[in-house]
Formats: structure tokens, sequence, C-alpha cells
């Protein structure tokens, strides 16, 4: 047994001869905190929970043998002096040169029994002149005793069991391995044999909504008999009021396809029969028989791939400067991010932010003190990852050029050091996508929707006053008209990012365009390949004119008139935020369903003034709608509510009130007796507790008053499901009913008003278990504001570009992601790992834009 320096060039290394015995004995008062992995627990042997030290790096790996995280050298006392836990696994990757032979070459390739831990190469070594060998030795805090791996003999038989468990641990991120996610779907077994209903139902591609409620986001249609209906609700907010899994229950047809998902590579099923998430190997058929051609979004007319096609492989070519000598960059603030299968969107967005001084202060900069702080499991604590990711990018750690002078050295040594370039951010994508049905796979998404979500995941996790995400928050002020009686009302609202429509009718480049089109259609007839692409040229002056114009609103009901009437909307920017954020709204739906992505050049410019767009507010002579709410329509054969009466019976036998056990399962959305018990027991002390279920319109329950002329029945008494949802995440009742009426009982809304009008501390102490749920509302659906309104940073509206991102492919669910980032006054292009020097920034075919304010 050796007692090694392992921490430091402050320790002198040592050795202290023991007996055989002596190992043991060492052990014994260690023994109750050295655990065996069980099933479910994630061992983490790849990766620093703080950093993205690996085995690889000069250090090594410390793996604790109690909670199996893992720590890099610089990490591992601070857990040893939170936790007190002692013994630690060090792992270690060598990397050497391999003898050569008589003839110079290398000897023959032999099977290397000396590697087993589960990492990947490094890519930077060339494996045909190197090879690995690993290291594992248990080492015992403080004294870094150092027992060495295997030691069948000297070591307990549990400790021995232990090491090889966490030896041969599988990855804690196998679900999120590329390709697993078709790997885990399983063909339905009702695929085969599924029955669709000849009822002429056709579905249009846009415009949908829930059959059986206003809904417009998460809808299913019904594989059998094309209904759309929501889907069910989760924990973070999200999902819809699950009328889906009703129609279900109530006409046992099993198959159904979530909308906006329909791709060339198939779509999202889903199988309510089986419970889980489903391959239909007919999915083309089955949609088809609804209208639904997918299949000509694989292949186009001519016969030709969509990936074959000049035009595309063109915008690759453009956006990502192929066939220039890019000079690749180094340093802090110059490195890359690893691919983990379609997750460039991730990247992207990453890189932008992170180019950002409010974020690099509010994480890089309040690192020890995150690090110091975070909870015992740190890899899953959002502050900390994006500390640890922060640092990562920043810190140049893992970014260092080949050095030249160091070459010549190395080769002289045994062993050489591995260049690290980039960084994978598997554990970030882990949490922040944990839960949620789109980031969580492995396809490609929308960086417009992933920029939102982490927004969102930054309100809600963000540490005292200091929120980074105030920067790029807004408020919008909506003016709707009657135009009928020609009144006005406005409206606040908080938005992220501003949408920008494209203005296809003013593109300059119209006469190219028609020529353009009628020599694709004669070489589609003559099956010729097509005519280089001739791209819409649109002034940005032109979108610009376009998003200040009036929109029509669906479905008005004027407050004057007491009905419906036709209505106008108009948005401004009630303030300016410091940085402003634009999406050109590249992606639609084409009659035929296929998804088109427009392809456009936008002369985008480096400075923007949008102070024109500036709100006013109600102008002189304008007369207002009267505060009014629409009628609530109750139903003349209401359908009685879905009690599961076993759960009731369950929670019954438990001693509590029937009544109470029937609102516990109806408000739980009949989840089972688990989930109604917590109800249960968020809501024993309200004084209505063991009171009768009633329900807003069935069996003549109404609300007290609703007869009288001008009632606001939604406002007055928010729906008693949707608070009991709220409260049911650890918000206190009065703030859920609150929130309810300031947003006319939009649950989203009301989660997203909660989040942006913070109570004192004392009120929040209810909620801090909740916050550690990483929640996936949509951060565009946010509430009005109430008169004292969420924090914004108001100032002038003129902006200067400093990054964009580009998207290349057909689809925001296909294709490839990449961004460009002004950085000391010239441009880098961030493609995954290589970040280079932009040679020519192709800024007229971005996607998302980042503007900062100009300082008067």
């Amino acid at each position: 047994m050796e007692r090694a320096a392992l921490l430091g060039s402050g320790r002198e290394a040592g050795s202290a001869v023991a007996m055989a015995g002596d190992v043991g004995e060492l052990l014994v008062p260690y023994m109750p905190t050295v655990r065996v992995p069980k099933t479910g627990d994630r061992v983490y042997k790849a990766e620093c929970a703080f950093s993205y030290d690996s085995p690889d790096s000069e250090g090594g790996l410390y793996v604790c043998m109690n909670t199996f995280l893992g720590f890099g050298r610089e990490h591992v006392e601070r857990h040893y002096r939170k936790t007190g836990q002692c013994v630690y696994m060090h792992l270690k990757r060598h990397v050497k040169e391999k003898v050569t032979g008589a003839s110079g070459g290398a000897l023959p390739k032999r099977r290397n029994t000396k590697l087993f831990l589960d990492l990947e190469c490094n890519g930077d070594l060339n494996n045909d002149d190197y090879e690995y060998e690993d290291e594992a030795k248990l080492v015992i805090f403080p004294d870094h005793y150092e027992i060495p791996l295997p030691n069948i003999e000297e070591l307990p038989a549990l400790v021995t069991i232990a090491c090889d468990a966490v030896l041969s641990a599988k990855s804690p991120y196998r679900k999120q391995d590329p390709d697993s996610w078709e790997e885990e779907l399983q063909v339905s077994k009702h695929a085969n044999i599924l029955v669709q209903m000849d009822n002429g139902v056709r579905i249009p591609p846009s415009g949908w909504k829930c059959s059986k409620c206003d809904l417009r986001e998460n809808l299913w249609l019904n594989l059998t008999d094309g209904s759309i209906l929501c889907g069910k609700w989760f924990f973070d907010g999200s999902g819809g009021n699950g009328h889906a899994l009703e129609h279900y229950k109530e006409m046992g047809y099993p198959l159904a396809v979530k909308l906006g998902t329909i791709t060339p590579d198939g779509a999202d099923v889903y199988s309510f029969d089986e419970e889980e998430a489903v391959l239909d190997p007919h999915i083309a058929k089955h949609l088809a028989h609804f209208g639904i051609d997918m299949l000509q979004m694989h292949v186009i007319e001519n016969g030709l791939r969509d990936n074959d096609i000049k035009p595309r492989v063109s915008e690759w070519e453009v956006i990502q400067e192929s066939g220039m000598k890019l000079k690749p960059m180094f340093g802090p603030g110059y490195t890359g991010l690893k691919n983990l299968g379609n997750s460039c969107y991730v990247n992207s967005v990453l890189q932008a932010l992170f180019n950002i001084p409010e974020f690099q202060r509010a994480y890089v900069g309040n690192l020890p003190r995150i690090f110091d702080y975070s909870p015992l499991d740190p890899t899953q604590d959002f502050n900390t990852q994006m500390a640890k990711l922060g640092h990562g990018l920043l810190s140049g750690q893992y970014s260092k050029p080949p050095m030249k002078s160091e070459i010549i050295e190395q080769v002289m040594k045994e062993e050489q050091k591995p260049q690290h370039n980039g960084i994978s951010p598997r554990m970030f994508k882990a949490l922040v996508s944990k839960g949620h049905p789109e980031f969580s796979s492995n396809r490609q998404q929308d960086a417009h929707e992933f920029f939102l979500h982490l927004i969102n995941l930054i309100e809600r996790n963000h540490i005292g006053s200091e929120n980074p995400s105030d920067v790029f928050r807004f408020l919008v002020e909506e003016r709707t008209q009657c135009c009928q009686s020609r009144k006005v009302r406005y409206t606040e609202r908080v938005d992220y990012l501003m949408q920008l429509p494209v203005a296809m009718e003013a593109a300059s480049n119209k006469d190219e365009l028609i020529a353009y089109e009628l020599k694709r259609r004669e070489a589609e007839a003559a099956r010729r390949p097509p005519p280089e692409l001739v791209r819409a040229k649109i002034p940005f002056s032109a979108c610009l004119q376009a998003f200040s114009e009036p929109d029509n609103v669906e479905d008005f009901w004027s407050s004057a008139l007491q009905a419906k009437s036709a209505g106008v909307k108009t948005s401004r920017f009630a303030s300016f935020p410091e940085y402003l954020v634009v999406q050109i709204k590249k992606f639609t739906f084409g009659l035929d369903w296929i998804p088109k992505k427009l392809d456009v050049s936008i002369d985008m410019p480096e400075l923007l003034d949008i102070n024109h767009l500036r709100a006013t507010g109600l102008q002189p002579g304008e007369e207002e709608l009267p505060d009014i709410s629409p009628p609530i329509i109750i139903p003349e054969d209401p359908k009685a509510p879905d009690i599961d009466e076993s759960s009731v019976m369950q929670l019954a036998e438990m001693g509590f009130p029937l009544e109470a056990c029937r609102k516990a399962v109806y408000y739980t959305g009949n989840m089972g007796a688990e989930v109604a018990f917590n109800w249960i027991i968020a809501h024993m002390e309200e004084p209505d507790f063991a009171e009768p279920l009633l329900i807003p319109g069935y069996a003549g329950a109404a609300f007290p008053g609703a007869d009288k002329p001008g009632f606001a029945g939604l406002d007055n008494q928010p729906p008693e499901e949707m608070v009991a949802i709220i409260a049911s995440m650890g918000f206190q009742r009065n703030i859920a009913l609150r929130a309810l009426r300031a947003t006319n009982n939009n649950l989203e809304h009301a989660l997203d008003w909660i989040f942006s009008h913070p109570e004192p501390e004392e009120a929040n102490e209810a909620s801090s278990e909740a916050m550690d749920i990483e929640n996936h509302v949509n951060a565009n659906l946010l509430a009005e504001s109430d008169p004292e309104g969420p924090r914004v940073k108001d100032g002038s509206g003129r902006y200067e570009l400093f990054g964009f991102i580009s998207h290349m492919g057909t689809s925001t669910m296909s294709g490839h992601y990449v961004c460009h980032l002004k950085k000391e006054g010239r441009w880098v292009i961030y493609n995954d790992l290589k970040v280079c020097a932009s040679e020519r920034p192709p800024r007229e075919l971005g996607y998302i834009y980042f503007y900062r304010r100009i300082s008067s």
C-alpha cells in the first residue's frame, strides 16, 4: 500500500509499507459508506460534475463510492468537505506512443486487456500511432491512501463487488445516446390491424384546435376517426386537458399522431392502449387516409431526393463557408461544443448566450458561490450546470492550439498529453431536456423553441435579484379594435423575442423568380435536374412593415356589441430590451401538407433602429371597449364528470372524507390514488376540504351571480381544477387565484405570470421544492402584467448586430444549425466543435439574429 501525492504539487509523495491484512483493516471504518450501485443509480465515471475533466484529463477522475458522482482533481476536495465521504475510485486513462517494430512501423495491433473504461478515444490522436491504458485505484481521504485495483485478495468482498459494479456500469445517458430513441420504440400491435373510419375527414395543414376545448398546442390526431384533441397535462404546466385520452377511454381508438411532428422521416405516434410511444410502419398510409400525403416529402416529383438537389447543397455550402480556408480559433471564448447527435440547435443557442456579458457574470462570475452552495447532486442543479458550461466555453481550458514547440519534447517522452478540443454538453442536455418530449429525443429540433425553453429555465432557477434573462425581456402593447364600434382595448404582455414575418410579395427580383419557376417546371416535366436556384431577395424594411401592420383577430368577441364581430390587433413595443432577438418566420406548411422553408435572402442590417415602433397608449379621441367578459356557455346536456371510483375507494379506506377523495381524484385527472393522495395532503387545511364536488356546467352547478348582466364569471372565480394544478406544484392558493384571474384563466399564462411577479420570500418558501423541477412552458406565452409590471431594462431602440444562428435544410426537424458571432471586431463561425474565423458571414440567410443596444 502506498500513500501518494494525488492532489497538487504541494504534497510530498511518500509510501507506507503495510501487511496485506492492513488494507482490509484500513477500510473497516469506511465500510458503511461504500455502496454497490443498484438499478436506477447513475454512475458518472466519464465526466466531472463541476467541470469537463475526465479519466483522460491529467489529474484523472474521482468517483465517490457512495453517490457515484465524478469529480476532477480541482473539485473532489469540495465534495469530501461537504459530504464527509472518504472513499473514491480514481480513474485514469494513459495515452502512450505505440512501440515500433524493426521496420520502423508500429507493432501488429493486439487486444488491449488494459482498456476497461467505457470512454471515447481522443479524436486528436492518431489511433494507429498511440495506444491507451486504463488505471483504477481506491483513494481514501483525507490522507490520500491509494489501493491499486484489482486487489481481490486484500479487499473486503463488499468493496470488491462495489468496485466491479462501478467499472462495469453503463453510461448514465444511455437513453439519450444517439440513435437510442428509435431503438427504444416498438411497433404497435395495432399498426397492422388499425381500422380507419371512412367519414370524409380531411386535416388542413394548419389552424388546428382541440375539438373539445380552445387549446391549439400539443394536439393529437386520432388515426381511427381523424378527431383532433389535446394531450395530457404534465407536471411542468405544458400539455393539455387530456381530451385525447378521454376520447380513447370513450371510443377505444388506440393510435394517435402528434400534429407538428410529421416529417419525411416519420412522426410521433402514441398508443393509448399500450401506454407508450410506438412505431407505426404504415404511418404514411394512415395519414394519407385523412389527406396528409407524407410520401411526397420523401421524394419530389422528378425522382431526386431532397439532399440531391443542387440549391440545397448550395445553402449548406454558403452558410458553413465550405470551400474556404478558415483559420481555426483557440483560447477563451473560442471553445467548440460536441454534437451529441442532432444537438447543433443546443450548441448554437448556448454559444450565442454565453457571448453576452450578463450571462458570463451571472454564471461564470458567480461560479465559486454557485459551486459551493450546490446541492448534494450537482448534476441535477440547473445553475451548477450552467456555470460549468460557461466556464468550459470561456476559460480556454478546453480550446488549446497544438504547440509546435512541445511536439519535439513530447516525442522524447513515453506518455503523451492529449489536446482537449471542445467540450461535450451531454450532462447539461440531459438535465435541461429531462421530461421534455422533444428535446429529450435525439432528433433535430427548433433552435427558436429551445431558446425560449432555456429562458424559462433561467427565469425559474435564477438566484437572488440577478437574472440574466432580464436583458431579453420586453413589454408588448397590443391594441385590439372592434371594426364595427371602432372602440379599442390596450393590453400588455411580456415577450423575449421579436418574430418577423417574411414579406414574400415585396421581393425585389420578381422577374428572376418568375423565369426560374418556368425553367424549374420545364426541367420537372423533362425529368432533368432543376436549374440553379434563384433565391427571393426580400428587403428588411418590407418585413418590418409587415410586422407593424394590423392582424385579424379570430373569433373576436366585442364587449361593446356583446357579440362576435370583426377585430384587428396591432403590436408595438411598450419597452425595448437591452438585447433584441429577432426570429425570421421562415417555416410554414403548404396546402399539400408538405413542410416548407421559405428560402429567402433578407438584407438584415448591422445597425437597426426601431424607435418608430414605440407604443403610444390610448390616444385622444379613442374610446375603450367595456371591460366585460364573454358569457359562459353551459351545455344543455353536460356529461357527468369522469372519476375513477377505484381510486376514490382506496383513499376513503385510509380514512379521508368521501367527498374529499372524489375531489382529489377529479382534480388530479384520474392519474391514480398516489397522485390524488398528494393533493389531499396539500389541501387538508382548506375550509371546503370535505365539501361536495361542484363542477361548473354540471348538474346545475354555476357561479353565484352568473345570471347578472355584465357578469365576468371566469374573472371572478377561476376553475378549481386549474387552481389545484398550480397548487400541486407548490404555490399557495391565493397566488394561484391571482395568477388565473390576471390571465383570464389561461393555465400556461398563469404559470408564467407567477414567475414574472415574484412574491416576498415568505410567500415563496412553499414553492422552493417545485423550483427544482424543470418546467417546460413555452416562454412566448406569458401573462399580461399587473400594475407594477415585470422587470424590464427599457431604453433606446437602436441596436447593432453581434450574432446570428442559421439553419440549413427543409424543416426545423431536420438539417443543421451553425452560429456566427462578432468577437473582437471580427466574425467567428461556431460549427459544433469547429471554431474558425469567418471569411464571408452569410448574414442574409440567418434564422435568429441577436442585437445589442447601442448606448447613447
